[in-house]
């Protein structure tokens, strides 16, 4: 049994949980039958008074007994995608799925542990919305835009594109532009909060930048299976085409937001478990909530603008023409109709790493530098809440990653399969990421391929720079 077991239980979270662990592990040793272990915790959940004085389980009983009420009798259900996927990452679910405002959730396959709700992680609320469950990078997305650049410049040319992905953003953290880029997003009210009205000039500053962390712009080869038909902009014959891909969100003004809010969350619940804390939410019917939600569109706004001035002016330096232009959000929350327990409402709908997919949506699924990335149609699959996998999702921490891995061997490795990075730090390198292939494949139920992209030059936050997502 594991903690997953406990929570299905009722065991409270905190001390309880960790007793429970305790338990479990001495009823083993002492020769205790396993296959009884989940009777013998359900019976001590039910009636822990009639415990307290057994060597065994007295310990546990006690923990129950002094333990605060759980926040709900057991968690909402929730379908998981995808198999072995982290445990605590699952865990981080099953804890979101406990808040009282929670009604229904999802596990994306390419599922790993964030701050709060995991990465991959979709969650439904009545009437509140979670600040770390939106991220700390709100509005982060992807935009791809297939160009009328022959295939070959991708061969032959690529310092000419290499220098218009540097001369046309920027990376590294507070990275910003001397000569302000423009866009209508900064003609937009910014007094929706005082986090926005305070951060605007740094937003601007800031405006077509990419940041650090997992932040990309990359050129490759996008591969139509078939014709893709946006609705609200002409068709792409099926084909072979160079594409730019980037993939950034709302800087550091989006991470101020989160921090302002996220505190405001936790100070209206002080009896929360440490465990929830980071899950603390606003109600959309208090000052705050609505200030965040102004908020977070504001900054879904100006994510939406940072990709459009990258993409406008790469397209402009290249001197290139735009086939077709497809972008998606994964970090922020929507006012959707969904069925729960076979009712029809409206709920805010969290997608933390995870990629809106109504049907007939279009969106865009990437892999890591050196594996593909998909365009994709959304099948509506109402378990899912309309989701599906924001990227491959990390196999491995940061930390780990650095440790592991050496230049020498990454740069080999890119070299056999036609990639040349510009710069990247050894986190972000390939093989600590899962394979995109088998989340793809895991989630078939929720998404039609339309296209694969294949990168070829790709530029990333340089290595020593601190993440932003």
């Amino acid at each position: 049994m594991n903690t997953k077991d406990f929570v299905r239980l009722g065991v409270p979270l905190g001390e309880a949980t960790r007793r429970a662990t305790d338990f479990v592990a001495q009823f083993v040793l002492s020769g205790g039958d396993k296959s009884r272990l989940h009777d013998e915790v359900a019976a001590i959940v039910a009636n822990p008074a009639a415990f307290v004085d057994d060597p065994l389980r007295g310990v546990f009983a006690r923990a129950l007994l002094h333990a605060p009420p759980p926040p709900r009798a057991e968690p909402v259900k929730y379908r998981q995608w995808g198999e072995r996927l982290e445990h605590d990452a699952v865990m981080q679910m099953e804890k979101a799925c406990l808040l009282p405002v929670s009604v229904a959730g999802a596990l994306m396959p390419d599922a790993h542990v964030g701050y709060g709700l995991p990465i991959g992680g979709v969650l439904a609320t009545e009437n509140a919305v979670i600040p770390y469950a939106v991220g700390v990078d709100i509005a982060c997305r992807m935009k791809m835009t297939v160009l009328d650049i022959p295939v070959r410049d991708l061969e032959y040319h690529q310092d000419r594109l290499t220098r218009a992905i540097e001369a046309e953003t920027r990376f590294g953290v507070g990275a910003a532009f001397k000569h302000r880029r423009t866009h209508d997003v900064m003609d937009a009210d910014w007094s929706v909060s005082p986090i926005t009205r305070q951060h605007k000039d740094r937003a601007w500053s800031q405006l077509g930048t990419s940041g650090s962390g997992n932040h990309f712009v990359e050129f490759g080869i996008f591969t139509a299976h078939g014709e893709i038909a946006p609705r609200t902009a002409p068709p792409l014959p099926a084909g072979t085409y160079v594409a730019l891909l980037s993939h950034s969100g709302s800087r550091g003004t989006g991470a101020a937001v989160c921090d302002h809010y996220s505190k405001i969350a936790f100070s209206q619940f002080p009896d929360l478990p440490n465990e929830l804390k980071r899950l603390a939410w606003l109600s959309l019917d208090s000052e705050a909530g609505q200030e965040y939600w102004n908020a977070m569109e504001l900054m879904g706004r100006y994510a939406a603008a940072n990709h459009a001035c990258i993409h406008r002016h790469i397209a402009q330096n290249l001197g290139a023409q735009v086939l077709l232009d497809l972008e998606n959000h994964h970090n922020f929350a929507w006012k959707e109709q969904h069925v729960i327990n076979g009712v029809e409402r409206e709920v805010i709908v969290h997608r933390k790493g995870a990629t809106p997919a109504g049907a007939g949506v279009l969106g865009i699924i990437p892999g890591s530098m050196a594996s593909p990335g998909y365009v994709v149609s959304g099948k509506g699959q109402p378990e899912s809440l309309n989701s599906a996998s924001h990227g491959a999702g990390r196999a491995m921490s940061r930390k780990a990653a650095n440790e592991k891995f050496n230049w020498k061997d990454v740069k080999r490795f890119l070299r056999e399969r036609g990639v040349t990075l510009i710069s990247a730090g050894l986190d972000e390198v390939p093989m600590a990421y899962k394979n995109i292939r088998e989340v793809m494949a895991a989630q078939n139920d929720l998404v039609t391929v339309l296209g694969q992209f294949d990168p070829k030059l790709v530029k990333m936050a340089p290595s020593g720079e601190r993440p932003e997502d």
